[in-house]
């Protein structure tokens, strides 16, 4: 039987957050990993999550297609986790999450390599948010270059280096009010960063259907309000919860994009809260979920006090709302 050390896997965007959990848990399985990344001379951190040489960082940008088709050479598998939160200069929506998915899987096609492409749940070419509609777009370019291809959809994605729970928790830390925008009551499935991981590593064994997209959610279907109650109740923070206007939250992420840290907001995630995000009943049904594949997903309140306890504040918790 052959050995997982003859198989090569390309992971574009491994040094990132998902990234780093999808390395980890693809060394646990004896892969040998080439990290795609715009700044390989950045992505030294990974090397202890593997044996001596089993990770590689070579030089690649999503928007420049003989840079991605020179990660794919001789590589057996792509993995595409590519994504951004908001647009910066070149940088866009279009460009890193269609165009570019769909690069890496026309390179992908080229090498006679499979292909597993992380989206997201909420991905619609209808949507108003552009994020949203850049990730349909490029689940579609995939599936048009490699028709085989796994598309694995999560929910928000929190863990230790996470941009959502951390991005709140230090909100919480400066300011004496957290906006609930819409009121709060957008419904969220958080995903625990090391069961995506486990999919995806999954996909790579060959243990996923191919040419099928999964939902990839927690075992808690939470709003945004419990989900802020729960962050507040692990670090120990009193602070009021302010309802905000969907239309007033979008005039002030005009001017809160431009923010730095914790205070940025754009007005495409203010369009983003205005839908759900959680698994669909027809992913369900199908078994295209965690549960699915035999995952026992991991809940919110189980792991974020491992990593959210260095936000803390001694003494009583209360919470108000307004």
């Amino acid at each position: 039987m052959a050995s997982n050390l003859e198989t090569l896997v390309t992971v574009f965007g491994g040094s990132g957050f998902l990234g780093r959990a999808v390395v980890r848990a693809l060394c646990k399985r004896d892969y040998r990993i080439r990290v795609a990344v715009r700044r390989p001379e950045l992505a030294g951190h990974l090397q202890p999550l593997g044996k001596v040489g089993q990770i590689h960082a070579v030089q690649a940008n999503l928007r420049y297609p003989a840079s991605v088709e020179a990660a794919m050479r001789d590589a057996d598998i792509a993995i595409n986790l590519v994504g951004i939160l908001a647009p910066s200069g070149a940088q866009t929506f279009d460009a890193v999450q269609a165009e570019g998915a769909g690069t890496v899987a026309k390179a992908a096609a080229h090498a006679g390599a499979r292909m597993v492409h992380v989206s997201a749940i909420g991905a619609d070419a209808n949507s108003v948010s552009r994020y949203a509609r850049s990730k349909a777009a490029g689940e579609a370019a995939v599936l048009s270059a490699v028709p085989a291809a796994t598309i694995l959809r999560p929910s928000v994605v929190f863990g230790p280096e996470d941009d959502f729970t951390n991005r709140f928790a230090a909100l919480a830390r400066i300011s004496p009010a957290l906006p609930l925008i819409g009121g709060g009551a957008t419904k969220l499935q958080p995903v625990y960063v090391g069961d995506v991981a486990t999919a995806v590593a999954d996909a790579v064994d060959g243990k996923i259907k191919a040419g099928a997209t999964y939902e990839l959610g927690g075992p808690e279907v939470l709003s945004m309000r419990e989900i802020m109650e729960i962050i507040l109740s692990i670090t120990e923070r009193d602070r009021m919860l302010v309802s905000l206007p969907f239309g007033i939250a979008k005039l002030q992420a005009l001017f809160l994009q431009f923010a730095p840290g914790a205070f940025k907001l754009t007005p495409d995630q203010v369009e983003l809260l205005r839908s759900d995000n959680v698994v669909s009943e027809a992913a369900k049904a199908a078994g295209l979920t965690l549960e699915g594949l035999g995952i026992a997903p991991d809940s919110l309140e189980g792991v974020a006090p491992q990593y959210l306890w260095r936000f803390r504040k001694a003494g009583q918790f209360t919470h108000k709302s307004a």
